[in-house]
């Protein structure tokens, strides 16, 4: 997430007080299409709790979607500077994740929850080059291996063994970057999820639209393999289209959290509206199979 959005939801938050309390409710949106899915409705998206990110949870059965924001960051995590928090993903045996970063220190944070409830916190050390950003994550459909991205225009996604569930991984450890993904396409400061072992669906919070031809794309990159930790994989980038930006502000949105159910092939998008209307309408989009 770019510093914008950290800093206008501080700023509201201290100001909400004084704030008029009727919400401006945007129009009922037609039905597009996103690729081969239709938009099928959206649920308003608190700027506190349900900005940054989201995921489905599949173990154990019937457990609600989960969502990260500014406000979901724990005190005891914050006041060691830990002081974002990114798109979580849950793997299909239940271990929820969720990346954080911090203003300094070279290192990103993976949190841990396993499926019986307790917390682990694995840290990972910057390499050579390596942005601080940890905006994102997306667990493989076997569980072992995890993608992050970086902020900003990049031609890769960083591979690493997937925190609690990879039996090499510890939290007395460093995690370590297993593998790239190359992209055959620069891509800028997206978050995305698994749809398959070998596709990811991806939103892009991209101001400028030079890169596909329009701004906030929703992008799909086929791999030429699975990620499996030991080499490196090739990624096709197609731009799908433009994703949703509906609100009685004007301004620039922030596209933010993706997720995909596989249960039901729904996929869900959060876009920040600007200005004061993040707090009225700020939509997590739901798409299904058209």
């Amino acid at each position: 997430m770019p510093p914008s959005l950290r800093q206008r939801c501080h700023a509201l938050l201290a100001g909400l007080v004084t704030l008029a309390t009727a919400a401006v409710l945007a129009a009922a949106p037609p039905a597009s299409a996103v690729g081969t899915r239709t938009e099928a409705g959206s649920d308003r998206a608190d700027p506190l709790t349900e900005s940054q990110g989201l995921t489905s949870v599949e173990v154990p059965a019937n457990s609600p979607n989960r969502y990260t924001g500014i406000g979901t960051i724990p005190v005891g995590v914050s006041t060691r500077g830990w002081n974002h928090v990114g798109d979580p993903d849950a793997s299909y045996d239940g271990h929820y994740v969720e990346p954080y970063q911090r203003d300094a220190g070279g290192a990103k944070m993976f949190r841990v929850q396993a499926p019986g409830g307790g917390w682990a916190e694995y840290v990972h050390a910057l390499g050579p080059g390596e942005a601080p950003n940890n905006s994102w994550v997306a667990i493989s459909p076997d569980g072992q291996w995890m993608l992050s991205g970086e902020w900003g225009t990049m031609n890769r996604l960083l591979v690493f063994p997937t925190p609690g569930v990879n039996r090499a991984t510890s939290p007395s450890a460093n995690l370590p970057q297993a593998a790239t993904v190359r992209l055959d396409h620069p891509v800028r400061d997206v978050q995305g999820d698994f749809v398959t072992a070998t596709q990811l669906l991806c939103s892009s919070d991209d101001p400028e639209g030079t890169l596909f031809g329009m701004t906030k794309p929703l992008l799909q990159i086929d791999l030429s393999a699975a990620p499996n930790g030991t080499s490196d994989v090739s990624g096709h980038v197609t731009a799908l289209r433009r994703l949703p930006l509906r609100s009685a502000c004007p301004g620039t949105f922030e596209t933010e959290g993706i997720d995909y159910d596989r249960r039901t092939g729904t996929l869900r998008v959060i876009v920040v509206s600007p200005g004061f209307c993040v707090l009225t309408d700020s939509k997590t989009y739901r798409f299904t199979r058209g």
